[in-house]
């Protein structure tokens, strides 16, 4: 599993035209799923999201997570985190969980984050979003977790 944060001043998810999702500071997660990933993996990659320190601390080092700097968290899945690109000049998708499979573990992951922060927006699932933001530095990090 693959999630890319970006820190940012303000986010928001569009589809169709309408505003489905939006946070004011904090980050922007697009998330990956691979073929093997499982709740618990899932579940250890939003720990690590809740409690990573990228935001200013008195200090002006990145000492604060997330939940200390009052942010939000606007969680997007993005299946094309996962293409492997290392070859030719089309990406391949296969590592990628399939749809049916990745919905339903994004929104356990989503219920899950939910539950232990409640500043949680989302996008919609395989939706044609139109992602707006404002990067914050720019800040943007790259975390995966493999194993539980």
């Amino acid at each position: 599993m693959r999630a890319l944060l970006q820190r940012v001043l303000e986010a928001k998810v569009v589809v169709d035209g309408q505003t489905v999702g939006q946070i004011d500071s904090g980050l922007v997660v697009f998330l990956g799923i691979a073929q093997q990933d499982n709740l618990k993996i899932g579940q250890k990659l939003i720990d690590k999201i809740l409690n990573y320190r990228i935001f200013d601390d008195e200090q002006g080092k990145m000492g604060h997570n997330v939940q200390q700097a009052a942010g939000g968290i606007l969680l997007v899945s993005q299946f094309t985190l996962m293409a492997h690109t290392h070859k030719g000049l089309r990406p391949d998708f296969a590592p990628a969980m399939p749809p049916a499979a990745a919905e339903l573990l994004y929104l356990q992951l989503v219920d899950y984050a939910k539950a232990q922060f409640p500043h949680i927006a989302t996008g919609i699932f395989a939706a044609d979003m139109k992602v707006h933001l404002v990067n914050d530095g720019p800040v943007t990090f790259n975390l995966e977790v493999s194993t539980a």
